[in-house]
This record gives structure tokens, C-alpha cells and sequence, in this order.
């Protein structure tokens, strides 16, 4: 065990380390800059346990009601070994519904690392024919439509997360289409006359882009081109609020590359390790108000959007009370560097003066008070 290891096992106690999935990874790149987040994160640190014996357990998550309905949904789409789900996807990629398909059932077992391989195994076999090496590689090869699709259901991937190997589930991954393989989610949120959640669709984005980046990584570790792995993922959810499917796409370049940096970020650890003080602990047993002065020593980066994706979000908001964080990042970012709203309000009401980093923060609040007493009809 190196010393790096050795830290984040003392931080987070006797508990073992909880795993990611793609859910977790995708909730890390909803705040980057949270150093907390990412050295709890980066130790394994059971974030829930944590939460509730803080006395401030988290209040987000999936409903039974939403799980059993997604699971039937999901069901639903992948009946009859993915007719429907095939021909959904060709449709939205352009392409015809090829005349063969192979379906291949990858989910269930108890041993990860073996479906791991077994899935590694068969997708690299899935390769479009003719694929070539990354030298070689054409982004134009046209599609044959006589060429049999390759649909695996619940394939196994594998990502680093922090030093630390992680399982990763895709809904569905489809290959030889397009010449290209497609990364699949189904998801129960309806669509309404074209439009989703942009929450929900925006979650799934960045899942999706977690999948990819882990395709992407088993083809380059077998010496395949990458770009095999389309940066086009099929979104797959009911149409309006019927049970009848439909497929859209989600263009997932970004979201890719914000997930890498941010696991680059988490394998940097050490640098983040530097900055912790030595007794710092995030261990579940520890006293509740010795926990809390613990994790005081490290900064956290709190905003509103931090209580859909962060078990730790309702202590860090309780800590950030007036604070300028707890009114968005927008707020935050607008003020530039004005932290407290106690200062806000005095240079808005020209009770104090500006440091010279805050003379444009401040006059643009000055204005603004005076905008709202013209307003009110009040002096300013």
C-alpha cells in the first residue's frame, strides 16, 4: 500500500471503500472545484453513511415507484431479442434496419471480473468488418446494410476512477451500425412533444458520456481505433406519457471531455492531499461534532444545484448560510470574490468601501440598488 493509500484508508475509517458506478462519476462533474467532494470521492468514503450520521441525511434518489417503472419500460424496449430497440436506433442513425442481428445477454452473475472479460471479449469481436488500425482509420467508410447488427445487453466496462478499477453498466451497446458502436441508455422520463426534462436529459448526457469514455478506453487498450466508439449516444424514453418508445440523440462530446478532466483531476490526488491537514478524518464512526470540525478543515464549493447530486449537499448549505455559493453559482460568480452577503449588502448600500479587487463587484451593486429604489420609489 502506498502512502497515498495509506492517507485515504485513514480518512475513511473502518468502512470499506464504496464503489462508483456511472451515476457517482456523473455527479462528479457537476461541481469540479469542490475539493471536499473530490477527496472524499477519491477515498471512497461512504458519503450516505457519512450524511446520515451527521444528522443531515440526503433527499434525492429514485423512488421505488420510478425504479419498477423503469425496469418495465426497459423490459418493454428490449422484447423479442430488440426488434423494436433495433429498428428505433437505425431510424434515428439513418441508417436501414440491417436483416440479421445478433443479440447477446451480458447482464446478470455475481463474479464482475468475469463478465468483464467476457463482455471485453466479445465487444472488441464486434468490430465492424474491416475496421482498421488507428493509422488507417476512415471516418467515412459507408454502411453496408447486409452486414448483421451486434446488440449487447448490459455489457460490463471498466474505468479508473481514482486508482481504483470501476464497474460501469451500460443499458445496451449496438455495434456494426453505422460502422461505428453506439452507446444505448433507456431511461422512463417521458418526452413531450419533443422536449425532456433538461435535468434529466442533461444527467443522462453525461452518463451516457461515461460510457463512451469507457468503450473508448477498451478499444485503445486492444490497440483499436477509439473513434469507433461514436461520440452520438441513443437516448431511448416514452413518447409523451405513453408506454410506446422513442430514440433521440445525444451528442456527448463535451460531457466526455469534462468526465476526463475530472478523473484526471481525481488521480492527481496527491496534490489535493497536500492541502488536507493531517487529522482529517471522514470516517462514519467517528463523533458527530468531531466529524464536522474535520471536514471544516477542508473547502467545500457549495451551490443550490449540489442537493440533487451530493449526499454531503444539506451540511455544506447549513456551513455556506451566508454565503453568497448558497444563491447559485451565477450569483457567485457575478459578485467576483465578494463572499459574504453581509458585504454585499454594504457596498450595494455604500456602507463600505471596496477593496480595489472588488471596485467593479461594488459598483455594479451600487447600481443595482439604485435601479431598485427608482423601482420601489424610494430614495436610493
Amino acid at each position: 500500500m502506498t502512502s497515498s493509500e495509506q492517507r485515504l484508508a485513514e480518512i475513511r475509517g473502518a468502512v470499506p471503500p464504496r464503489r462508483h458506478n456511472a451515476r457517482t462519476i456523473a455527479a462528479l462533474t457537476g461541481n469540479p472545484g469542490c475539493t471536499r467532494r473530490a477527496v472524499l470521492d477519491g477515498a471512497g468514503v461512504d458519503k450516505p453513511l457519512l450524511a446520515e450520521r451527521l444528522g443531515v441525511p440526503a433527499r434525492f434518489g429514485q423512488s421505488r415507484f420510478a425504479i419498477t417503472r423503469g425496469n418495465a419500460f426497459e423490459a418493454r424496449v428490449k422484447a423479442d431479442g430488440g426488434a423494436e430497440l433495433l429498428r428505433l436506433v437505425a431510424g434515428r442513425l439513418g441508417v436501414p434496419v440491417p436483416a440479421a442481428a445478433t443479440w447477446t445477454d451480458l447482464g446478470g452473475g455475481d463474479d464482475p471480473t468475469g463478465r468483464a472479460r467476457r463482455s471485453a471479449a466479445l465487444l472488441t469481436a464486434a468490430l465492424p468488418p474491416g475496421a482498421q488500425p488507428p493509422a488507417a482509420f476512415r471516418a467515412d467508410e459507408p454502411f453496408r446494410a447486409d452486414e448483421p447488427a451486434a446488440l449487447f445487453d448490459h455489457p460490463l466496462l471498466g474505468l479508473e476512477v481514482a486508482g481504483r478499477r470501476v464497474h460501469l453498466e451500460p443499458d445496451l451497446v449496438a455495434a456494426r451500425l453505422d460502422g461505428r458502436y453506439h452507446v444505448v441508455e433507456i431511461k422512463s422520463f417521458p418526452v413531450v412533444d419533443g422536449q425532456a426534462d433538461p435535468a434529466k436529459l442533461a444527467a443522462a448526457a453525461v452518463q451516457s458520456a461515461v460510457y463512451v469514455l469507457a468503450l473508448r478506453e477498451l478499444l485503445a487498450a486492444r490497440g483499436h481505433d477509439p473513434r469507433l466508439v461514436s461520440h452520438e449516444a441513443v437516448l431511448v424514453c416514452p413518447h409523451d406519457f405513453t408506454n410506446h418508445p422513442v430514440a433521440h440523440l445525444l451528442d456527448v462530446r463535451k460531457q466526455v471531455l469534462v468526465v476526463r478532466r475530472q478523473l484526471d483531476r481525481m488521480d492527481r490526488l496527491d496534490t489535493l492531499l497536500a492541502d488536507v491537514p493531517a487529522d482529517f478524518t471522514a470516517d462514519p464512526g467517528a463523533d458527530p461534532a468531531g466529524l464536522a470540525g474535520s471536514l471544516a478543515q477542508v473547502p467545500a464549493r457549495y451551490a443550490p444545484d449540489c442537493l440533487a447530486s451530493c449526499e454531503l449537499a444539506y451540511f455544506c448549505r447549513h456551513e455556506a448560510r451566508g454565503q453568497t455559493g448558497v444563491l447559485g453559482r451565477p450569483v457567485r460568480e457575478a459578485l467576483g470574490g465578494v463572499a459574504e452577503v453581509d458585504v454585499v449588502l454594504a457596498l450595494a448600500g455604500g456602507e463600505r468601501a471596496a477593496d480595489p479587487e472588488q471596485e467593479e463587484a461594488a459598483a455594479l451593486l451600487r447600481a443595482a440598488a439604485r435601479l431598485r429604489a427608482d423601482a420601489l420609489g424610494a430614495p436610493a
